[in-house]
């Protein structure tokens, strides 16, 4: 039976790379040509196989999408019996609620949307909140989103600052404590207010900030907004360094330069989403959870 095959979109191709060399397996790029309408050509690859591994963050998810959409129907019509589908960074799963009446939950459509193009999805760190589970948001038999905490962890011990951990809002106490528990960190968690779409305000916890290493954790950075008032507010606290470590480098446009200006000493991401911070790779991560799913 052929070996399946890794491939990605052009923009993911290093990370896609790492995937393939951990499993053993080849590695190919989807061609993309882009019309000046914003229309596209995709050429998938026609090596023999029945099973295709796409290693693809979907970040600026819309143009993505309609990509892999023309690309694994074509799969299928060329005889691929199995697609495995490894989104670092899944879009569409933080609007899984309408709040107001007439809005679309794009976690539930954009879910169903998947599960009917790709037989398995893997992820890591997803943002849900109200389910339990990946497979309760992309109904498929191997939802699994996978916790990025003991790479983590283990990057931070290997920074030997013996750091405060501290999560800028009750949602990122989930992420703080899991690394925190990693490497026998001491960790706390913010209080957040949110006043509309860019505008928070953030309360410290009743903790001894004054000469410390603090490393701010959350699962992503988006605008910046909220871990720049909280790496100010620290300061203000006495804190030595404020550092941050994230899963998903997210950045919006000018979130690095905000926290930058706020004072943060080192911007630590893995390596979901391509960005200048990105020091952890997770092919080992996801590699090790694939060997283990091919197996069944």
């Amino acid at each position: 039976m052929p070996t399946p095959l890794v491939v990605s979109l052009p923009d993911y191709t290093e990370p896609a790379q790492r995937l393939a060399q951990k499993l053993g397996y080849d590695y190919q790029v989807f061609d993309i040509h882009w019309f000046p309408d914003d229309e596209c050509r995709i050429t998938v690859p026609t090596r023999a196989t029945t099973h295709i591994i796409i290693c693809q963050s979907l970040d600026h998810p819309n143009d993505k999408l309609i990509a892999l959409l023309l690309a694994i129907q074509t799969l299928r019509s060329g005889g691929v019996k199995r697609i495995s589908l490894v989104a670092p960074y899944l879009c569409y799963m933080r609007q899984d609620k309408a709040f107001h009446t007439g809005e679309a939950i794009s976690q539930q459509i954009i879910g169903r949307f998947l599960a009917d193009l790709v037989d398995d999805v893997i992820t890591v760190d997803a943002h849900l909140h109200r389910v339990k589970t990946l497979q309760q948001a992309i109904p498929v038999k191997n939802a699994l989103n996978l916790s990025a905490a003991a790479v983590l962890g283990e990057f931070l011990q290997q920074q030997n600052m013996q750091p405060l951990l501290l999560g800028p809002d009750s949602e990122s106490q989930q992420w703080v404590q899991q690394i925190a528990a990693e490497g026998s960190f001491e960790w706390a968690v913010a209080n957040k207010q949110r006043h509309g779409d860019v505008e928070v305000s953030i309360t410290l916890p009743q903790t001894n900030f004054q000469d410390r290493n603090i490393v701010l954790v959350d699962d992503v950075i988006s605008t910046g907004h909220t871990l720049a008032q909280t790496a100010a507010k620290i300061q203000q606290a006495g804190a030595k360094n404020v550092c941050c470590l994230v899963t998903h480098a997210l950045f919006a446009e000018g979130a690095l330069e905000l926290l930058q200006q706020a004072g943060i000493k080192n911007i630590w991401s893995s390596d979901s989403i391509n960005h200048q911070s990105n020091v952890i790779h997770l092919a080992e991560l996801f590699a090790s959870q694939l060997q283990v799913l091919f197996k069944d």
